[in-house]
């Protein structure tokens, strides 16, 4: 079972635009079969593939190099990232997501279809990581010292109530139209309540609001 942070399987109309990276070509061809498998996917260079296309990075482990590559990916390439990987041990977890990866797939669970599902989550800005992993996300960031600024009043750094309503939803694992049911409002009230804080905080996706909002205080 996996932890999602967003709407449901909903089409996607346009394709999307995939580069992948994996450290040998077996491996890099074995996905790029799998991706172009589906109709939505365009599987492109990295020169191609521009702002808003999703970077999919096989990996055994984790290491400054592939977290510097990531960075760079999301940050100044303006890809979405998913990561594929056998192994994240704790100290990393934080990172990886605070580097924009809002969807992770273990490598033993990358088939195809798992493959489609991260590579849209991540193309729609929602996060997509395995039920193992969210509860350790949750564990490692719930465990650190609560620096919330919250109260009836909203400081810049802080969260609005609307918005920590929202974020602890999300932590739950709830859809876009689950969230939306819940708290009474429509869908699109919902994404914009999330927009909103991902952009005044300098947020990189909703794994990174969930993690933003544990390590703060504003849940746990």
């Amino acid at each position: 079972m996996r932890g999602s942070f967003g709407t449901p399987a909903a089409e996607i109309e346009e394709r999307i635009l995939v580069v992948v990276h994996a450290p040998d070509p077996i491996s890099r061809e074995g996905t790029i079969s799998q991706l172009r498998q589906h109709p939505a996917v365009d599987v492109v260079d990295e020169a191609e593939a521009g702002s808003g296309g999703v970077a999919v990075l096989l990996t055994e482990t984790l290491g400054e190099s592939v977290l510097s590559w990531l960075r760079r990916t999301v940050r100044s390439e303006g890809l979405r990232a998913v990561l594929v990987v056998s192994e994240i041990r704790e100290a990393e977890l934080l990172d990886v997501i605070e580097c924009g990866v809002g969807a992770i797939v273990w490598r033993h669970e990358a088939t195809g279809h798992r493959l489609l599902q991260a590579v849209r989550a991540a193309y729609r800005g929602d996060g997509d990581l395995p039920s193992d992993l969210l509860g350790r996300l949750i564990s490692q960031v719930g465990s650190l010292r609560p620096g919330a600024n919250g109260g009836p009043g909203v400081p810049p750094s802080g969260l609005t109530p609307r918005e920590v309503d929202v974020v602890r939803l999300v932590a739950g694992g709830m859809s876009t139209g689950e969230i939306a049911g819940k708290l009474s409002y429509s869908e699109r009230t919902v994404k914009n309540i999330l927009q909103g804080m991902t952009t005044r905080l300098n947020l990189r996706n909703r794994a990174h609001a969930v993690a933003f909002a544990l390590r703060e205080g504003y849940i746990s």
